[in-house]
């Protein structure tokens, strides 16, 4: 009796875990696995805030910051920015002979870490200028926002930092 067995030839046949092709089949679902993960915590990473619910009333402050920038540029505003080592000067000036207040508040945004802001009073000083500190800023673009006391009107900057150090703001321009 003979039996009709294939033959396996000369190689002898290696066991699975030590051949790439199961290695390779194995690996791709793992791999999307790990990545998925890591995506979750990254989306997870930091919270970026809920949507406004009250859309009306995020209009009508749109339409008050607009009346405060008409209201600089109507006072004939201009404001020159400087930033060193920590410390902050601002030279305001007018064209209409506006006077000036004795204190301005200075906003210094991170357009995307809202953590990282930070608010500023500036004291008026015997050089005309106005003058504090803040907290080191790290590199990339922040916006300046300045307002007077009263908050009766405001301007709007924007510099990348350390690059630029001199921020020249005008309502006009904005």
């Amino acid at each position: 009796m003979t039996t009709n067995s294939p033959t396996l030839g000369t190689q002898p046949v290696e066991p699975w875990y030590q051949q790439g092709l199961p290695w390779f089949l194995f690996g791709l679902p793992a791999i999307a696995v790990v990545a998925g993960i890591i995506t979750l915590i990254i989306a997870n990473w930091d919270w970026d805030g809920l949507v406004a619910d009250d859309y009306y009333k995020e209009g009508q402050g749109v339409v008050m910051l607009i009346d405060k920038l008409e209201h600089a540029r109507s006072l004939g505003l201009t404001a020159q920015l400087s930033l060193h080592d920590g410390s902050v000067s601002v030279d305001l000036s007018s064209t209409q002979g506006s006077e000036l207040p004795g204190k301005l508040y200075l906003n210094i945004i991170h357009p995307t870490r809202s953590g990282a802001d930070q608010q500023i009073l500036l004291e008026k000083g015997q050089d005309a200028l106005y003058s504090g500190t803040f907290a080191p800023l790290s590199a990339g673009r922040w916006r300046f926002r300045i307002e007077d006391e009263s908050r009766t009107w405001r301007m709007n900057g924007a510099a990348n930092i350390p690059a630029e150090t001199e921020v020249k703001i005008n309502p006009s321009d904005s």
